[in-house]
Formats: structure tokens, sequence, C-alpha cells
């Protein structure tokens, strides 16, 4: 289905400033670009960071997100294009289940139901918002250092400092746990995916979304995989992120057409 509006979806610790020039991007193609932010997200960063830990955003749940996002699309004149990024990347493959968007592309997905890798470093990486011995009611914080290897490893300094000040913020740990239980029906029809993984990824690793697509496997809806070689987590914001929205751009216009 045609649609000239895009919806973008951050993911978990970031905000939606993080698609500042993906919007400007876009525009300049003609799309209509929204980029909402997560509940209570739609503020400056440093106000979200002061406010830590704000016990709202530590009884914020996935359902909470989704429906969000829900509410929001069904204000628009036209189903949208979605474009999620990790967390965001989910909340798009739900909310395509769901018949209120026109197509979807889940960068570096987070993983719904079912799919899973026992690869060290998505291990390491997820592991302090996933840690079961702490309160999931306490927002968790991620701290430079922890960006730089989950999010930015091959970076440089400067760059992994500057994405790190500008756009991450404190999370729920209640999303990423209820994302473990993320049901998505792999068989329903629905309208087109496009699963973007960076060769790179840490925290979820190109191989977790190789798995994630052949779930796919049997579905009628389109599902189209594409590889970017050398890209982090951060793949949104690390250089050459135009390559990337050239990609969704040109994919968007063959299978919406």
């Amino acid at each position: 289905m045609k649609s000239k509006t895009l919806l973008f979806i951050h993911g978990m610790y970031m905000n939606p400033k993080c698609w500042e020039n993906w919007r400007d991007h876009f525009q300049a193609e003609g799309f209509q670009c929204l980029a909402p932010g997560w509940p209570g997200r739609d503020l400056p960063v440093d106000t979200l960071r002061k406010k830590h830990p704000d016990p709202v955003l530590g009884g914020l749940r996935l359902k909470d997100v989704v429906d969000h996002f829900t509410d929001r699309i069904l204000t628009l004149h036209e189903m949208p294009i979605l474009i999620g990024h990790s967390m965001g990347g989910l909340v798009v493959q739900l909310l395509l289940q769901k018949g209120i968007a026109a197509a979807g592309i889940a960068i570096n997905s987070a993983p719904p139901a079912g799919v899973f890798t026992p690869r060290w470093s998505f291990l390491k990486a997820n592991w302090p918002h996933l840690n079961p011995f702490t309160d999931q009611g306490v927002p968790i914080q991620m701290g430079l250092e922890r960006f730089e290897y989950a999010f930015a490893h091959n970076l440089t300094a400067k760059e992994r400092r500057e994405g790190w000040e500008r756009y991450i913020v404190p999370e729920s740990r209640r999303v990423p746990r209820d994302s473990l239980s993320a049901k998505i029906d792999f068989r329903a029809p629905r309208p087109p995916l496009l699963l973007i993984a960076g060769g790179e990824d840490r925290i979820i690793p190109a191989s977790l979304n190789r798995v994630n697509r052949a779930k796919y496997r049997k579905s009628a809806g389109i599902t189209d995989y594409k590889e970017f070689p050398g890209r982090t987590h951060f793949i949104i914001g690390q250089k050459k992120w135009e390559e990337v929205a050239d990609f969704i751009g040109d994919w968007i216009k063959v299978r919406t057409a």
C-alpha cells in the first residue's frame, strides 16, 4: 500500500531526537515524517536525566509503548510506513500484525518471544536491564562505558561521547523484560517487512536478526533482510547512516508501489 507518511519509533535508552537527520533526509524525499517519543520521552535529554530515578518511567511497560503508538497511528489520515530501531523495531513488528500500517522497517530489532541467541556479547550487553536480582520498578541509566560497549564500540571516542550526550536517557527495566514474552504470529498475513541488521552490533547481533527473519519463512507477507557490515547498534547515528536510509527509501518504492 502506497503511503507518504513515515512514523519513526526510537528504541531503548534513546529519545526521538535520534531521528533528526533521518527526518530531514526523508522530508527532502517528499515524505511527511513523524517521530513521537515513547510515553514521557518528548522532553530534553537533560530533563530526563535529572528526573532519574523517575518512578513513572519505572512503571512503563512494553504494552504502554505499543498502545501509545497505536493511538497515534489511528489519528493519521493514512496508514503510515513504520521505521523502528532496536526495541522500536520490535514495536514495529507488533504493530504490523494489528493491520494499521502500510509497511514496516525494523532496524537492529529487539527479538520477540522465541528468538534468542547465546552469543556472549548479547548476554553481556543486555544483562544490566534483564538482571533478575534488581528491582524492576527502578529505571536504569546507561553510562558512557556501557554505551561504548553495547552501542558504539567501533566509533571514535569523540563520536561515542557525542552520541551518548545527545541521545541517551534512563530506561524502564520492565520494557525489555516484557519483550521476552512479546508474541508475534509469524504466519499471519501482514504488510511488507524489512529487517535490517548491523554486522558489528553487539547488543542485537546480526545472527539474531537472521533467526528473526527465519521465523517468518512460512508467512504470506513479504519479509526482506539486509545486513550492513561494520555497523554497530548505533547504526542510525554512526557515519554512513545515509546508506541505510537510502536502501530503505529504495525498498519502500518497490514494496509499497
